[in-house]
């Protein structure tokens, strides 16, 4: 009985704690600036994507959520403890066309932990 009862609690621990991974609006933030070398690209979309720690691809149908960067290129995302990847897609009007510039990064998240991280994106 004793065996029982741990392994439902334990069962019904982790199917809470799995819930909370796969959306947003968590007590933790994840907020940065995206950058195309020393500037900052306003505008651009940052694509999220939830329990992963690699690359999942370029295409956008990948990922779970998306901001777009206000003109300063800051954006937020309000998430709970997790693992995410960010891809940041935007527009560098000072390069050559087409001027695309993307990239991304993984990122890993304590419980109502505010992590600042840049965004780098290139040609």
């Amino acid at each position: 009985m004793r065996k029982y009862i741990t392994y439902s609690l334990l069962f019904i621990g982790m199917t809470f704690l799995s819930c909370k991974k796969n959306k947003l609006g968590g007590s933790a933030e994840i907020k940065g600036v995206v950058m195309h070398h020393p500037k900052s690209i306003g505008g651009a979309t940052v694509y999220i994507k939830f329990n992963a720690k690699e690359y999942p691809g370029s295409s956008f149908s990948s990922y779970d959520a998306t901001v777009n960067a206000d003109i300063n290129g800051n954006y937020s995302f309000k998430v709970y403890q997790g693992d995410y990847y960010l891809y940041a897609v935007g527009y560098d009007e000072a390069i050559p066309a087409p001027n695309i510039v993307q990239g991304g990064l993984p990122i890993h998240i304590r419980n109502r932990e505010v992590v600042e991280s840049n965004i780098p994106v290139t040609e």
